[in-house]
C-alpha cells in the first residue's frame, strides 16, 4: 500500500501570493564578535524578553554556537546581579 504524501501549508500574504521565509543571519558572526563578554549587559539585554526570559535562536537568529555562548553569560551576569532573573 502506497504511503500517502504529507500536505504542506504554505504560508500566504495579503495578496495571495507564497513567500519564503528568509532564514536570520547571527548578528554576532556578522559582525566577527569573537567573545561575548558577561559584563556587556546593554549587548545581553537584547536577547531577553521583557519577562527576563532568554530569546530562543529560532527567533534570535543566532548560529548555535554563539546561542550557547550567549545563555551561559546571560546566566553569569543574573548570578552577578546585572540582569534580572524575572521581571514581574
Amino acid at each position: 500500500m502506497p504511503v500517502p504524501k504529507k500536505k504542506v501549508k504554505r504560508k500566504r500574504n495579503d495578496d495571495g501570493l507564497e513567500r519564503k521565509n528568509k532564514r536570520k543571519s547571527c548578528r554576532f558572526c556578522a559582525d566577527k564578535i569573537v567573545t561575548i563578554d558577561y559584563k556587556d549587559s546593554n549587548r545581553l539585554r537584547n536577547f531577553l524578553t521583557e519577562r527576563g526570559k532568554i530569546v530562543p535562536r529560532r527567533i534570535s537568529g543566532n548560529c548555535a554556537r554563539h546561542q550557547r555562548i550567549l545563555t551561559m553569560a546571560i546566566k553569569r551576569a543574573r548570578n552577578m546581579a546585572l540582569l534580572p532573573f524575572s521581571a514581574v
